[in-house]
């Protein structure tokens, strides 16, 4: 058909050029399509795939990821990747702000900003496979309210550590998880992984794993390492975990879950009289803030917690600039 066509032009089409021709026009045909008409919720699950190998995202990313851009599909129907604009968006942030739970509750922002983030992220994988979609950067995310952390002073600190009494394996235990979260301001997730063959307790200091596949170092207290050896010589099994649940089943695997580390803390809370809500979390807040509040600089701090960006960090310094006041109140220019 292409050749019948160039007949008539009054310039000869060589074969090189001709193959050129056929060539592009086939590109052309395939951009038109082959990706627009994939099914979007096949590209979601590239993008998925992509953020797991590539970006070596971890598991409890991707079924945020999966959740999240789900919620936008099914709220705007929507088939195609260029179809999405920005009308769509808002319409969609609009629902966002407006879901409720069944206790009335709505989205905190800093939530509807992560199902954004999704989307945009989502976006940017579109248009670097070259289909097209509306570009990530016109939808700019929402401000987030001032994070109101929840953290430990030094004297309730003492008192959940003190917490647990006794010689028998469950105290011994707990006084080890609480020590460790303390000491080194782990997630919840990296205590409940972490081994006896890879936790130098001797040296008090040993890598561990965080968000991203980021390898860090954390070190541990006197009396966190002398808790741990005191639970370790109580413990009768072989199992390599760490920190696992008493029982007399020895098969099984007896690693303790995230849940058993949140009701562990949230007992000894009640017994040493902490009222406030205090959680695994919450103990990496107080372990943050205590650094600062004794001079440790940001960077440092940064550092052992394993933050990728120093602004995710900053948040602890308002309340250590609180601290800083206090004592600016109480000592400053007073009379002798």
């Amino acid at each position: 058909m292409l050749k019948s066509i160039f007949t008539c032009c009054p310039f000869q089409v060589t074969d090189y050029f001709l193959s050129d021709i056929i060539i592009g026009a086939w590109k052309l045909t395939l951009s038109k399509f082959h990706a627009p008409n994939m099914a979007i919720n096949q590209l979601i699950t590239q993008f998925l795939e992509y953020l797991e190998i590539e970006k070596n995202r971890s598991q409890k990313t991707l079924e945020n990821y999966d959740h999240y851009l789900k919620r936008f599909l099914i709220f705007t129907k929507v088939k195609n990747p260029s179809d999405i604009n920005l009308e769509m968006v808002r319409k969609y942030r609009i629902h966002l702000n407006r879901i409720t739970d069944n206790d009335g509750k709505s989205l905190k922002k800093t939530t509807q900003n992560y199902h954004v983030i999704a989307l945009r992220a989502f976006l940017k994988y579109l248009a670097k496979q070259d289909i097209k979609t509306l570009s990530a950067e016109k939808i700019e995310l929402g401000k987030n309210p001032e994070r109101d952390i929840t953290f430990l002073n030094s004297d309730e600190v003492k008192r959940l550590l003190s917490a647990p009494k006794g010689d028998d394996l469950s105290p011994l235990r707990d006084k080890a998880i609480l020590e460790t979260l303390f000491s080194t301001g782990l997630r919840v997730s990296e205590l409940c992984s972490l081994n006896r063959d890879s936790t130098n307790i001797k040296n008090g200091e040993f890598s561990v794993l965080g968000k991203g596949g980021k390898m860090r170092i954390v070190f541990l207290s006197d009396s966190a390492k002398e808790a741990i050896k005191k639970y370790l010589l109580k413990r009768e099994d072989v199992d390599n975990a760490l920190f696992v649940r008493n029982t007399n089943h020895k098969k099984e695997n007896l690693r303790l879950t995230e849940r058993s580390i949140q009701r562990i803390i949230k007992k000894y809370a009640q017994k040493a009289g902490i009222v406030k809500n205090i959680s695994p979390h919450k103990l990496r807040h107080s372990f943050a803030t205590d650094l600062l509040q004794n001079g440790a600089d940001i960077r440092s701090v940064q550092s052992m917690l394993g933050h990728s960006s120093i602004t995710t960090t900053q948040i602890y310094t308002h309340y250590s600039d609180k601290h800083l006041k206090e004592i600016h109140k109480k000592f400053h220019s007073k009379e002798k």
